[in-house]
């Protein structure tokens, strides 16, 4: 890659790290402390922000929701994770590949990493700092489930914090967003920057294809291709 002010954001579950067993947990556990009464049923995670994942959790338990169900399930969710910090270390893993393509980026120049993830922020920095892949990554300038804003939205305040943090333009076309399933695919294409989608989560590629991904990968196990898909989609 030539020289330029280039950003990746990173997805977080499923395509840099697998913690959904700590998720499962930490969710009934807050579901509990939230409403009282053990959870049955979670909904569907992937693609999603945390807040719409609660709200269909809730809905999904014959919850009927209030003004304060959303920031006490958040509270105790954020909890519940940090409890779970050796957790995440014991039962979590970084997926094949992760961590050599995060590397690899790193050492490319006027490329700055971060992440945009339906997590709400302490959450999705426990996740890569216990399993180890922080180094290389400047999550404050990463897109954060904070209640208002759609992936798409965030992958355009996550662009902004990097500009601001790095004193550089990242225009869409310099954004690439790598990430597992048809919902972030969607995500990109609102904010108009490009996306490599991984078949690591319950995506299939076809259907990653079919959603409208600009690259597929299998895995990020082909550090090599990772690195020049990424140039080759952030050419200016």
């Amino acid at each position: 890659m030539s020289t330029l002010n280039r950003l990746v954001l990173w997805n977080i579950d499923q395509t840099l790290v697998d913690v959904g067993r700590v998720t499962r947990e930490a969710y009934a556990e807050a579901f509990q402390r939230t409403v009282g009464r053990p959870l049955v049923r979670l909904a569907p995670t992937p693609g999603r922000t945390e807040s719409e994942i609660i709200f269909e959790t809730l809905a999904f338990n014959d919850v009927v929701t209030t003004d304060d169900h959303l920031p006490q399930f958040v509270s105790a969710l954020t909890e519940a994770f940090a409890a779970r910090r050796g957790d995440l270390r014991t039962h979590g893993r970084v997926l094949a590949g992760a961590r050599e393509a995060v590397e690899a980026l790193s050492r490319v120049p006027g490329l700055v990493q971060s992440v945009l993830t339906g997590s709400v922020q302490p959450n999705a920095v426990l996740k890569v700092t216990e399993l180890g892949l922080a180094a290389h990554l400047d999550l404050e300038s990463g897109g954060y489930e904070n209640g208002v804003y759609s992936k798409a939205a965030l992958l355009e305040v996550a662009r902004a914090r990097a500009g601001e943090r790095h004193g550089a333009r990242y225009p869409e076309a310099a954004t690439v967003y790598i990430a597992d399933s048809p919902r972030d695919v969607q995500a990109a294409r609102i904010a108009g920057s490009p996306i490599i989608a991984v078949a690591t989560g319950s995506a299939t590629e076809a259907e990653l294809r079919a959603a409208g991904a600009d690259r597929v990968l299998a895995t990020l196990a082909d550090t090599d291709a990772v690195v020049s898909v990424a140039a080759e989609l952030t050419r200016l």
